[in-house]
This record gives C-alpha cells, structure tokens and sequence, in this order.
C-alpha cells in the first residue's frame, strides 16, 4: 500500500485509494500490529559528518565544531579547618542556536556541579594492598544540592548560531559545562594565595597547603 494513501488525523487511522477507503482507531491498529507481530518503531542514527582521525600521524579533524564558555566564580575559605563554599558563580555557555533552553539550562548547571565535586570532593583512596577504599557514600563524597552556589547566574550566548551546519545550528552541552567549574581551584588559590594547589582540592589538601605556606 503507498505511504500516500494512508493518514492520520483526531487519533485515526485513514487508508483512501479508489475502491478502498477505510478508518479505525490507531489504538486498534497498533493492537492489530502487535497480535501480527508487526513493529511501529523506528529508529535512527545521526552521522556526524567531516570527522577524520589518524591516530599514527596525529592529524585530522576529530571535531566537528567547538563550544566556549566562561566562568566567574566567589569562594569564602575558612583557613583555620580548610573548609570552603562557592558563595556565588557567573557561567556563560556557547550552546549555538540553542534547541530547548531549559533543557540547556539545566544541562550547564548540572554540569558545573558535577565538576565542582570533581575539583574539590571526589577523592579516591586505594589501601596497601591496592584495595579501593573509596567505593560509597560513606567514603566517596559527591556533591550535593547544598554544594551547588546560592548564588548561580548562567546565561546561554546570545545571537550564536553554530558556523558548522548542525541540527538547527545548535551544540551539545552534555559535557563542555563541566569544565567551567576550574573557575572555583583558581578561586581557592586566589583567596589562600596558593599557586600550587592539588585536586582534588578537598578541605584536608587546602589546610595541608594553608600550613605549608605559613611554615
């Protein structure tokens, strides 16, 4: 049967072709497709084009685009203990023509808290005999909501629509938001006056740091 001849329209199904015209609802066209064993699924796979890669001469174009962002952020650092806050952060992310700014949205913030725990909380621990030790979260301390700044500002580049020819020139921000929290170790190193400061920066390292600098 041609695909032209057949339609949808108020939860019906209409085939039209001389000498056949019919109609039934979709939910009994989908029962009739599943006692036939008949799939109405179809999937699809998106090629991202002008990608090359040879990794013995190390050249080629293993990307198909870039995404910017930036990133200001203010710490407080208690220098007696070690411990500290993000009391506020700025983000601007390069999403292109954005898709769904919520979701973009969304997407950035969670993304930067990721990487604040990363930075400052998620440090691994291996015994002696080379057992994890860190493996809960007893042991392993991810961020949490109250990790996040009280304080967060984030606004998508405006008027930036992607150069290369993507889906309606938008860009994935799945993973380049992470990035943008190296803005809180540069925070902490600004507020101790310590330059060489190890990640993850967790309230143990900057104290251990606090009181090498002093001697």
């Amino acid at each position: 049967m041609p695909v032209e001849a057949i339609g949808f329209g108020e939860g019906r199904v209409f085939v039209a072709k001389p000498g056949d015209n019919r109609a039934m609802d979709f939910g009994d066209l989908a029962h009739r497709c599943w006692v036939q064993r008949i799939s109405l699924s179809a999937t699809g796979f998106y090629r991202t084009p002008d990608i090359h890669w040879d990794a013995k001469s190390m050249r080629g174009e293993p990307f198909f685009y870039f995404s910017y962002g930036a990133a200001v952020v203010e710490v407080v650092v208690d220098t007696l203990s070690g411990e500290h806050r993000v009391l506020r952060a700025d983000l601007v992310q390069d999403c292109g023509r954005s898709l769904n700014p919520a979701i973009d949205r969304g997407q950035i913030e969670g993304g930067f808290v990721q990487g604040l725990g990363w930075l400052t909380t998620e440090s691994l621990y291996w015994d002696k005999e080379g057992r994890q030790r860190t493996l809960g979260p007893s042991t392993y301390k991810i961020p949490g909501s109250r990790d996040a700044p009280p304080d967060f500002r984030l606004r998508l580049l405006a008027n930036a629509p992607a150069r290369a020819e993507t889906i309606f020139r938008s860009k994935g921000v799945g993973e380049p938001p992470l990035m943008l929290a190296t803005a809180v170790w540069n925070a902490l190193c600004d507020a101790t006056g310590i330059t060489q400061l190890d990640l993850p920066a967790t309230p143990e390292v900057v104290l251990m740091a606090l009181e090498k600098a002093r001697g």
